[in-house]
């Protein structure tokens, strides 16, 4: 499910609604990586832990399930989440 759109867009969110084309391209990638096993294993992982955050009582809209260097899941926003994706020789994982 896509997210709601937002008030504060970040620099990518602004050069695609800039550049159609160079969506529909990130849109094919994403189709593609997202078909594979091992992104499939994960994002079921954080699926049942976010249900099973939601059964606990926890608030989680705008938020997502991190994964950490240990191992483990924690609650953070979604932009920061999102744009910690290793560029820059920074880790991927919190």
């Amino acid at each position: 499910m896509a997210s709601p759109k937002s008030s504060k867009p970040g620099k990518s969110a602004k050069a695609y609604a800039a550049n159609p084309g160079s969506y529909a391209k990130k849109l094919a990638y994403d189709k593609k990586f997202n078909k594979k096993p091992e992104q499939r294993k994960k994002r079921s992982e954080l699926s049942t832990a976010r249900r099973k955050a939601k059964r606990m009582g926890m608030a989680l809209t705008g938020k997502d399930l991190s994964h950490t260097k240990q191992g483990g899941l924690v609650v953070e926003g979604s932009k920061a989440n999102r744009a910690r994706n290793g560029h820059g020789g920074n880790g991927r994982l919190k």
